[in-house]
């Protein structure tokens, strides 16, 4: 259905590629809402989100309210009057005085197969539960938190080390196909609207810096994969002299009697640390204000004895 007119609300790299398949395919995007410029720094340098930075590159009109409560700021949508709105990690919950101005609704891409892991972070859960699968969903937004009906799904298999950075690249990508066949076949597709099965449903909350020290009395498998949930951000560390070194990458090995934490094998390429179960071989860490490097890079020249404990 190429003749319907869209808005799109989006503000991270997650929604990037499907604003940009939309306006590949010829779809009429009358305006991209996306939140207001932030500073960053010490130098207070204003920063654009993603999804503007891709608007203005794209010469599509761009508009960034404080609130969508605001009257004028709902007035204005009214008057571009939108055939679809498309919401892709907005960042901002859309009043029903919005949900009820498109024809055809809003729409979201949320990345997980709903109703598994709503809310606030679903790729990060994807990874560290160890899933096999994960994959988007794309559905028509109600009052709800990720609880409207579902148009389509679309699943991938996750990597053996699947990281929450390279599950969110391919979760956008697959999105924005995904979000194209729904609009070419939007009446089809909300003609088998299902609704979701509330039994069925999970919540994530957001994953922030307090799970980021890492727990060595936990199984070597379980920290494995909150290594890969931290990556890119914020990262799991431990400390070594006094000092946090994140730990980005890990493979599970055998253990032995060790105390949890102890470092229980050194070579010139990794160390190994023994968990609550299992240990865990380190292969790529970064010290306290430098950047990520190879855990062999990290060793040149430093002597890490054995039974050490982290």
């Amino acid at each position: 259905m190429k003749n319907l007119k869209l808005l799109f609300m989006g503000t991270p790299d997650f929604s990037v590629p499907s604003l940009q398949a939309l306006h590949d395919r010829g779809y009429d995007i009358a305006a991209v809402y996306t939140q207001p410029d932030k500073q960053r720094g010490r130098g207070k340098k204003v920063s654009y989100s993603p999804v503007k930075e891709k608007a203005l590159e794209l010469g599509l009109p761009v508009f960034q309210p404080e609130s969508l409560r605001d009257p004028a700021v709902i007035d204005q949508i009214r008057t571009l009057c939108p055939d679809v709105i498309i919401v892709i990690a907005y960042g901002k919950i859309l009043p029903k005085a919005i949900l009820d101005i498109p024809a055809w609704g809003c729409l979201n891409v949320h990345g997980s197969l709903l109703p598994k892991y709503r809310g606030a972070a679903p790729i990060q859960y994807a990874v560290k539960n160890g899933d096999a699968v994960s994959g988007v969903t794309i559905m028509l937004l109600d009052e709800g938190m990720d609880t409207g009906d579902i148009l389509k799904k679309a699943e991938i298999p996750l990597d053996s080390k699947e990281t929450t950075g390279t599950l969110f690249e391919k979760l956008s990508v697959l999105g924005a196909d995904t979000l194209c066949t729904v609009l070419d076949t939007l009446a089809d597709c909300e003609a088998h609207r299902t609704a979701q099965h509330e039994a069925d449903a999970t919540y994530t909350a957001k994953i922030g810096k307090e799970l980021a020290a890492i727990d060595w009395t936990q199984d070597a498998a379980v920290i494995e994969r909150l290594i890969r949930t931290l990556d890119p951000h914020p990262g799991a560390y431990t400390m070594w002299d006094g000092k946090r070194l994140k730990i980005w990458a890990a493979d599970v090995v055998p253990g032995t009697d060790a105390l949890p934490g102890t470092i229980i094998g050194v070579t010139k390429k990794t160390f190994t640390v023994q968990t609550g179960s299992q240990a865990l071989c380190i292969r790529e860490v970064q010290p306290e204000s430098r950047r990520r490097m190879a855990t062999a890079q990290f060793l040149q020249g430093l002597s890490i004895p054995e039974g050490v404990q982290l």
